[in-house]
């Protein structure tokens, strides 16, 4: 499992760097938006839709959506990263009180909340600049890699057990010593300061995690293991953008408010 899990991160990193740095812009938009809208379709697997023309539905709704904000209100955009801070706010606080029913009209509406914004989030980092964009994922790698390792390794303590219970919080401040060392490298081999860069980090960093937790417990109220099969050892989209759908507007934002950008 181990072995396949690395073979398809550094296949994915590699389909990444070609994206980012390779393409023209408009095809790097473009498959940003496939993305989304391929996590938008394992969405619907939480909604106990009946058929595939109801998952295509969803899928058509969330597309809407993002098409609106980028082509017809885009000077939105920062309200919409504003509000899935909000969110993922009330999400954390959400993590605590889980396992809690969540209705379906409530799963609609937190799908729209999980993959609008993350959307308007990658196109507006790509748009600054690929540098922040491949910034921002590595924090939320950093983050998840640490956990992973050190969890293994030492974890005892549970963090979440009623959502995910392999996540420790040994697992955490692993992943978060990892955050440091990224940091740390970033600032030496940038133009950013050291002390701006790392509470920055850091915070992105703790709020991926709370990404990862929440979308979590909407694959356990719909009683599924991954939300899809798309990347072999580690799920689908949403497995994989979990955590990055609530970092990644904290990251835009937190550009703009320290002037990093």
């Amino acid at each position: 499992m181990l072995r396949t899990r690395i073979i398809t991160s550094l296949i994915s990193l590699a389909i990444l760097g070609v994206v980012l740095f390779a393409v023209p812009a408009p095809i790097a938009r473009f498959f940003i938006a496939l993305l989304i809208l391929v996590g938008a379709w394992e969405w619907a697997g939480f909604l106990n839709l009946s058929s595939d023309a109801a998952r295509y539905a969803y899928v058509a709704i969330i597309a809407a959506l993002m098409a609106t904000i980028v082509f017809v209100v885009p000077e939105l955009s920062d309200q919409v990263l504003q509000l899935a801070c909000i969110w993922w706010f009330v999400a954390f606080i959400w993590t605590f009180f889980f396992p809690t029913p969540i209705p379906i009209v409530v799963r609609w509406v937190c799908g729209v909340l999980v993959l609008v914004p993350v959307f308007v989030a990658l196109l507006d980092l790509y748009s600054l600049s690929p540098q922040f964009l491949l910034l921002s994922l590595l924090i939320v790698w950093a983050a998840d890699m640490g956990a992973y390792f050190v969890g293994k390794q030492f974890g005892r303590v549970k963090l979440a057990p009623s959502i995910s219970p392999g996540k420790t919080w040994e697992g955490v401040f692993g992943g978060l010593l990892m955050v440091v060392i990224l940091a740390l490298l970033w600032a030496k081999y940038s133009d950013l300061k050291f002390a701006v860069l790392l509470p920055f980090c850091l915070a992105v960093g703790a709020l991926s995690i709370v990404g990862d937790l929440t979308v979590s417990m909407f694959k356990r109220t719909a009683g599924v293991k991954d939300s899809g099969k798309l990347f072999p050892g580690h799920g689908g989209i949403l497995d994989r953008i979990d955590s990055v759908s609530s970092a990644a507007p904290l990251f835009v934002l937190g550009l703009n408010w320290l002037g990093l950008a």
